[in-house]
């Protein structure tokens, strides 16, 4: 298996032995069940659905997720996630448990997750846009300035940048390095930063 299902604790700093400080985001990697197991010949694909998170009152869940776990026979969990599996690779079936020590130190790992909402932002912050001078009277200062020429063609183009609904998108960061794994804990260490906010739920991939 070459995924898991993990949530984001937060961010903080380790020390290498030269002194050198390396900011990581610390995760809660699993444990993850598999709650189905789908093939090529009843799916038309492989891959693996995976619980995360258990759920104590399965009052707390709509009725679709509580037929999966029933009919797979295991607990009821909060998140569930499927990875993909190459063909004629998969060795895991119902009630097999993921743990964290799939990864080691040094892995190379795609994250994907959900970026941090903005709200509705200008084009300075969303886009970058320099602005205008803030001297000599001007009134030109964060405004995003033209957004098309009014002969041709008498409309705005699609795709233009201008104000808008900033994060709260899916985002995935690829060739981020594991500095260490605990696994006790159920904890990764990622040199840099994932998307989303803190306890937010990142799906982790190894890449390769």
């Amino acid at each position: 298996m070459k995924g898991i299902i993990a949530k984001k604790l937060g961010m903080t700093q380790i020390f290498t032995e030269k002194g050198q400080s390396i900011p990581v985001t610390v995760v809660e990697a699993g444990p993850c069940i598999v709650v189905q197991v789908k093939n090529m010949h009843k799916d038309g694909y492989e891959a693996v659905k995976m619980g995360f998170i258990e759920v104590k009152k399965e009052k707390n869940l709509s009725k679709p997720y509580i037929g999966v776990f029933k009919k797979a026979g295991t607990s009821s969990f909060r998140v569930l996630k499927e990875f993909d599996i190459p063909e004629g690779k998969n060795e895991l079936k119902v009630g097999d448990c993921i743990k964290v020590d799939i990864f080691t130190k040094g892995d190379k790992i795609s994250v994907s997750g959900i970026s941090k909402g903005k709200g509705f932002q200008g084009v300075m912050k969303r886009h970058k846009f320099k602005g205008g001078p803030n001297t000599h009277g001007s009134m030109f200062n964060r405004a995003p300035g033209s957004i098309g020429a009014s002969s041709f063609p008498s409309r705005v183009w699609r795709g233009q940048k201008m104000a808008g609904h900033m994060g709260n998108e899916r985002n995935t960061i690829k060739n981020l390095t594991i500095v260490d794994v605990i696994p006790e804990q159920n904890i990764l260490l990622i040199k840099g930063a994932v998307p989303g906010a803190s306890n937010s739920i990142i799906e982790i991939r190894k890449e390769g």
